[in-house]
């Protein structure tokens, strides 16, 4: 009769479940028999076993890992026979083999089998538990004997619990393997911590936070950060599993039952030779030992590592990644900038050792020069020209000569443009530049018509605390509060028409100023030339008819 397992979630201890499921794979194994191959077809393969008795199992059962036959008709091999439905029988080679390697175990274990531990692999699940697989041989571990949830596929440490050779039966736990193994932990992790100096370790799995290390079976973790003094290493850069390693024992936590290791305490701590030989400002020959979208990190020797950050690497800001300018292993100078002892952090910078950007473009130009680059940035304010590793500023009062023109409204990313530079600012390292300086302006035009005296009349534009601008040509001529003549200021207003006389043009920075009492002085001498031009020729009338 066929047990069914299907409805035995109930069962609690393992002795119960174990006899009912070791009796029902007897029954659905059956015996080990010899057979003769009858026939073999493209899908069955058809056997003898004595006693007028054939059956028949799936031809892949007799088929290697190439799907060549292992066997041919006429051949003698071992079945498993078992009864089946009604009066059939179920004959399998794969299961006799199965059968034969469960046997040939238990036989090798003998009566000595109390929890030794075992490495295998889950192979498949049923509702009361899952069966194991280690060298070809099957183990089976109940519900109550499993920890959390098993995975199929994965590989677990587990301890025999029972064996029943008459069943066919190894029967595993992997509660018990956690006991066992915890105990055996803990008082070999005191043992370890009681001795001193270097310890022979084993490198038995590395993860993203370190690698765990076994010192006598016993397992211990290498922090990522206790790997070197340089900092945290990803240790599958410098270790693999298998690898022998020195560590020390440097802690063991008995309620969690964790026990640390280092490498690095076996190590003398470069940061003492660090403090003695180091300063901010020395230049030193580094390695690039590892390149990241943020910075660089470099070798400085004695295990220790430095860090270039990017905006360090060079005066160039349009550096996008540190690999477009260094590489792993290339040899550089640097300059030490900053040496903290509880961070232990270096930090170095290339670009210092480099002539700044402005220094070089200082000594190559001078005020009035004109140059050639391209629009870098625009801004609210103007525009950045970049000649090569410097930009310079053009602002948009300085672009043209139309009031509230912006460089951003006319101007794109990529233009090249002809400026003049107008100043070089050694204290705040700033380049301002020029565009309207290379054009004419509406200054220059407004000279060739008008000049020193010219009488202009405009309607006021603006009207500020020290005078009145007026516009004429284009132009916005400025009238001082001094130089209004006959007018109250209070009452003027903007569109009044005023008359003055051009007292001054400044050429260099695109203003006029004009005046009314200078026009009045104007036409007094006028008035007075003309009068006294008048008298002249009246008297000579005189006395050329008096002396007639």
């Amino acid at each position: 009769m066929r047990i069914n397992l299907d409805n035995m979630e109930h069962l609690d201890g393992d002795e119960d479940f174990a006899t009912l499921f070791e009796a029902s794979q007897k029954n659905d194994d059956g015996v080990i028999q010899e057979a003769f191959i009858i026939k073999i077809t493209d899908e069955n393969v058809m056997v003898d076993v004595g006693e007028k008795v054939e059956g028949r199992f799936p031809v892949e059962e007799i088929k290697d890992e190439n799907g060549k036959l292992l066997f041919k008709e006429g051949d003698k091999i071992k079945v498993s026979v078992s009864k089946g439905f009604g009066e059939r029988f179920s004959v399998s080679y794969k299961r006799a083999i199965r059968l034969e390697k469960i046997q040939a175990k238990i036989k090798e274990l003998g009566e000595d089998y109390k929890d030794k531990v075992v490495t295998a692999k889950i192979i498949r699940k049923n509702k009361g538990g899952v069966v194991l697989e280690a060298d070809g041989v099957e183990y089976f571990m109940p519900k109550f004997h499993a920890s959390f949830k098993e995975e199929k596929g994965k590989i677990v440490d587990v301890c025999i619990i029972n064996i029943k050779p008459d069943q066919n039966s190894i029967v595993v736990s992997r509660k018990r393997f956690f006991e066992i193994n915890h105990k055996n932990q803990s008082e070999g992790a005191k043992k370890i911590m009681e001795r001193d100096g270097a310890l022979d370790g084993i490198v038995k799995r590395i993860t993203n936070f370190g690698m765990f290390v076994a010192v006598d079976d016993v397992e211990g973790l290498v922090h990522y950060t206790e790997i070197a003094h340089r900092g945290p290493i990803n240790p599958a850069k410098l270790y693999k599993e298998g690898d022998s390693v020195k560590v020390k024992a440097i802690a063991y936590d008995e309620d969690k039952g964790r026990l640390s290791f280092s490498i690095k305490a076996l190590q003398e701590d470069p940061w003492k030779e660090i403090v003695k030989e180091l300063k901010v400002g020395y230049t030193i020959k580094v390695n690039v030992s590892n390149i990241e979208p943020y910075g660089v990190f470099v070798d400085i020797g004695n295990d220790l590592e430095g860090f270039l950050h990017i905006s360090e690497i060079s005066w160039n800001k349009d550096i996008k990644h540190p690999q477009e300018v260094l590489s792993i292993g290339q040899e550089i100078d640097v300059e030490v900038i900053e040496i903290d002892t509880e961070t232990r952090r270096l930090r170095v910078s290339l670009k210092k050792l480099l002539e700044k950007p402005f220094s070089k473009f200082a000594k190559l130009h001078k005020e009035g020069d004109i140059l050639e680059g391209k629009i870098a940035t625009l801004t609210d304010f103007g525009a950045f020209v970049n000649f090569g590793d410097i930009d310079g500023l053009l602002r948009n009062e300085d672009a043209f000569w139309e009031k509230g023109k912006r460089c951003k409204d006319v101007l794109k990313v990529g233009d090249e443009v002809r400026v003049k530079l107008i100043k070089i600012d050694t204290k705040t390292e700033r380049i301002s530049l020029s565009l309207k300086a290379l054009q004419e302006s509406p200054v220059d035009i407004f000279a060739k018509k008008y000049g020193i005296d010219s009488v202009i009349e405009g309607e006021i534009v603006d009207i500020k605390d020290f005078g009145v601008f007026i516009g004429v040509d284009g132009v916005d001529v400025l009238i001082r509060n001094e130089d209004l003549l006959g007018v109250n200021k209070e009452e003027l207003s903007k569109g009044l028409k005023l008359k003055a006389s051009i007292a001054f043009i400044d050429y260099t920075n695109a203003k006029v100023r004009a005046s009314m009492r200078r026009l009045e002085r104007q036409k007094e001498r006028e008035e007075i030339k003309n009068f006294n031009s008048d008298e002249k020729m009246t008297l000579g009338d005189k006395l050329k008819g008096q002396l007639s």
